[in-house]
């Protein structure tokens, strides 16, 4: 038995990382088979978190996320001033662009998705609020790698890499001489390297213009409209030097 698991918070734990995306609705049975907790443990600590409001409970008997824990990460203070900076800035490229416009931030070796807008003619996406993927996978993961610190970007390039398509580099020389392109040139244009119906321009945010990258703004189109991936280097530089100059702002110290 893990440590994680003899405790009572870490009991707790495992039965919230049960839900994911692909698992978001669950009976009390499929959440103890997948924790691996006792279905007698299972049932107590999901009534102790359905009565907390962490927990709520569908009309076919099954279980979700409550609302009370979106509450609580909404107030997480890593991405909320990035998120109520970036939104209006993030707004005004949707406008410009009327495609899927994207911020992420590294968590390790890995990409979170923090905040999204598209619109009804957007190309589909794999990816969405919430959702996690492998640092290297996507375009706006690459301008993370780019500026992560050199042991973080040793421990991705000596690791297998998932081709996700025909088109994903996977080769670590070349992806190397690739953040170094991206770090020169500040835009990157990942072509089909998630999807092969998707291309993806991304660039880095900043606190203030040369401050640490936090972030990375993307934008992400249909392959059929990958002849416009050029005409989008300057309005996303824009909007990402815009929301880097604020967070350098907000941030600054005060005398």
């Amino acid at each position: 038995m893990s440590t994680t698991r003899s405790t009572a918070a870490g009991k707790v734990l495992e039965v919230l990382a049960a839900f994911d995306r692909e698992h978001p609705s669950q009976t009390l049975s499929e959440i103890a088979q997948r924790t691996g907790l006792a279905l007698s443990t299972t049932h107590r600590v999901v009534a102790e978190l359905a009565d907390w409001g962490a927990l709520e409970r569908g009309e076919d008997g099954a279980w979700h996320v409550g609302l009370r824990l979106w509450e609580i990460a909404a107030g997480c203070p890593r991405t909320q001033i990035l998120r109520d900076v970036a939104l209006p800035f993030m707004q005004d490229l949707y406008e410009a662009t009327h495609e899927n416009v994207q911020l992420a931030v590294r968590e390790g070796t890995e990409l979170v998705f923090v905040e999204r807008i598209a619109g009804h003619r957007s190309v589909e996406l794999l990816t969405s609020v919430g959702t996690r993927f492998p640092i290297g996978s996507t375009g706006m993961g690459r301008v993370l790698l780019a500026h992560a610190p050199v042991d973080i970007q040793d421990e991705v390039l000596q690791s297998p890499m998932r081709a996700w398509t025909p088109h994903t580099v996977t080769d670590p020389r070349t992806l190397r001489a690739q953040l170094d392109r991206i770090r020169r040139e500040q835009v990157f244009v990942s072509d089909r390297q998630l999807s092969e119906s998707t291309v993806a321009v991304a660039a880095p945010v900043r606190t203030g213009r040369s401050g640490p990258v936090g972030a990375a703004l993307g934008i992400v189109i249909a392959t059929r409209s990958a002849n416009r991936a050029r005409g989008l280097r300057e309005p996303l530089l824009r909007a990402v030097h815009g929301i880097s100059d604020e967070l350098g702002r907000r941030t600054r110290p005060t005398d």
